[in-house]
């Protein structure tokens, strides 16, 4: 019951926060330069007959709320007209390009997450050592490269001199997709799994030399046991705190890394909007984001409810 009271609250949070975004996304219409018809217009040609539909279609002859509320019921409905760059409907682009950056996002969300948190494991457990020091320079290095700097190094490396992933395409089939989206998928993955790596290295040389680990060590229980069921546990609030936050990038990460590498996402469609000037496309990838950073952000906390009895506790009874 204290579940589903705590999580209705999350969840009306959430919508609070929504509703301020869609606020602030709808004013984008009325802060670009031009009249509202005109924006609207786009490139089309106009006469007085199209603009007086797009005044009809869009509610521009009644008062700013009035069509708030009515963009806000549309968006709701996933009604969010046509692009006025292209004429094709919002929501048939969104479903279209959504798929592929989800998929390019989860591909190196996994790559961080399976690579970065052993790696700051082992660091934190050999504090001082070469590999510290190793996985340390490593981690600097990947987290202080920008992304598409890398994506266009690795584009070069692996795509064009060494010929052993595909340079453009995102490939049918999962093997087939996996194996187009690697590169993008390691750009976009660097800086959040140095991240990672060193919460986790922080956490672990903190845990690890605790009476706990050490009473476990001295046991003589399994190095594995010791890592996962004591230092790896024990440390990862911090890095399931940081993994919720970084999440959020993947996303947003991907604006510039498929332009990169010619992907046909929603970060090849937010750059391709803003250029010219497709106000309709903008809101709706605004608010697609501001949802998806939202949920990331809830899942981090059930993931905090999950790992520790203390939190859950506190937040339960």
């Amino acid at each position: 019951m204290r579940f589903a009271v705590w999580l209705s609250g999350r969840l009306a949070g959430i919508a609070l926060t929504l509703l301020i975004v869609s606020v602030l996304v709808f004013g984008i219409l009325y802060v670009t330069p031009g009249s509202a018809e005109q924006v609207l217009l786009g490139t089309r040609p106009s006469s007085p007959e199209t603009l007086a539909a797009i005044r009809e279609r869009y509610h521009l002859d009644e008062s700013v709320g009035s069509q708030y509320v009515h963009w806000l019921s549309s968006a709701v409905r996933l009604d969010l007209g046509e692009s006025v760059r292209s004429g094709q409907d919002i929501s048939t682009m969104l479903s279209e390009r959504m798929p592929v950056t989800l998929f390019l996002a989860a591909y190196a969300a996994l790559i961080a997450v399976v690579i970065g948190i052993p790696a700051g494991l082992v660091a934190g457990i050999r504090s001082g050592t070469l590999t510290d020091r190793a996985i340390t320079v490593a981690t600097t290095i990947c987290v202080s490269a920008p992304s598409f700097v890398v994506g266009f190094l690795l584009l070069y490396v692996f795509g064009v001199a060494l010929d052993w992933f595909p340079n453009y395409g995102t490939g049918g089939g999962l093997v087939d997709r996996a194996w187009h989206l690697t590169l993008p998928a390691v750009a976009l993955a660097l800086a959040p799994m140095a991240i990672l790596a060193r919460q986790t290295r922080a956490s672990a040389l903190k845990v690890y030399h605790q009476d706990f680990t050490t009473f476990a060590r001295a046991r003589g229980l399994p190095r594995r046991v010791v890592l996962g069921r004591y230092a790896l546990r024990n440390s990862s609030l911090p890095v399931v705190t940081t993994a919720g936050l970084v999440v959020g990038y993947f996303l947003t990460g991907t604006v510039l890394v498929e332009q990169v590498f010619a992907v046909p996402g929603i970060g090849t469609l937010m750059i391709e909007s803003v250029s010219t000037k497709d106000v309709l496309v903008v809101q709706m990838l605004a608010l697609v984001i501001a949802l998806f950073m939202l949920s990331a952000n809830l899942l981090a906390d059930l993931g905090h409810l999950a790992l520790d009895p203390r939190v859950r506790k506190g937040v339960l009874g």
